[in-house]
């Protein structure tokens, strides 16, 4: 059974850039679409984007688009999410997650982004001077 572990949050001042990693266990990650998603205190769980499975297609929230990356280091079975110029509304819980059922199957798109089911445990950003 495929395992989600985040990690790289931090404490860090805006303007900063921050790579977070999504590392598998139990699964190649290479065969799983991966998305990414936070929560802030107080709001609802908000989608980042997503990279897919078999093509590496990439989807992003309009409300992300140009500071946040995703990408594949496949050899450390790794999904980062790379944050550009962080604000202090970036602070949140970031999570990954993918779809155990769904090995070798492409949903990274804006209506695929409730098709997850296994999550990791989330990493903490806060952004603060």
């Amino acid at each position: 059974q495929v395992q989600l572990v985040e990690s790289g949050g931090g404490l860090v001042q805006p303007g900063r850039s921050l790579r977070l990693s999504c590392v598998a266990s139990g699964a190649i990650l290479d065969h799983y679409t991966v998305g990414w998603f936070r929560q802030a205190p107080g709001h609802v769980r908000e989608d980042i984007g997503c990279i897919n499975s078999q093509d590496d297609r990439l989807y992003y929230a309009d409300s992300v688009k140009g500071r946040f990356t995703i990408s594949r280091d496949n050899p450390k079975n790794t999904v980062y999410l790379e944050i550009a110029s962080l604000k202090s509304e970036d602070t949140a819980v970031y999570y990954c997650a993918t779809d155990s059922t769904r090995n070798d199957y492409n949903y990274c798109s804006a209506s695929g982004m409730g098709e997850y089911d296994t999550w990791g445990q989330g990493t903490q950003v806060t952004v603060s001077p």
